[in-house]
């Protein structure tokens, strides 16, 4: 059972937020990403179960779009990330290699992903959550993010006649 492993338990005690810091990760997670911070734990806490797998699959695993935001975002915190996390909890490296683009490089990701849901299946016992993993055809629908300034600019949504079907 994963709950058993030592490496499984080092993940799930550790959180990234900073005790006693007006803005902690979760927090900034939740305002980059307009999302509710309840909805930013969650994908917290699904974030350490990608980092579970990426650490034990036999296989190389592709996070969804909300698990490579969180992803990105730890990085940014570099101390946290390199040395606390990977440094202590991980006890090695874990980098994050992005697409080189290219048709054959989304066919493999989108492999990698469906991959990773079946082991997430597999070593939780459950299905992921459809609302953090989508399917694979959703998940590689959207296209790269773009960060924009709320402050500068109105984001206004696509009528869905516009919009692709997943």
């Amino acid at each position: 059972m994963y709950q058993e492993n030592p490496l499984w338990q080092r993940i799930h005690t550790f959180h990234p937020d900073k005790p006693g810091v007006s803005l902690p990760f979760s927090k900034r997670l939740a305002l980059e990403n307009g999302w509710s911070r309840r909805y930013a734990l969650r994908v917290v806490e699904e974030y350490k179960r990608f980092v579970f797998l990426a650490c034990t699959a036999s296989h190389t695993v592709t996070p969804s779009e909300e698990i490579d935001q969180a992803w990105h975002l730890h990085m940014v915190y570099t101390r946290s990330y390199w040395e606390e996390f990977c440094g202590k909890v991980l006890e090695r490296p874990l980098h994050h290699i992005p697409t080189e683009g290219g048709k054959n490089e989304g066919a493999k990701h989108i492999a990698q992903y469906e991959q990773t849901l079946q082991t997430y299946r597999e070593v939780f016992g459950q299905k992921p959550p459809a609302d953090i993993w989508p399917p694979a055809k959703q998940r590689f629908a959207s296209g790269l993010w773009r960060w924009v300034s709320l402050r500068k600019y109105w984001i206004i949504p696509k009528p869905a006649w516009l919009t692709p079907a997943p």
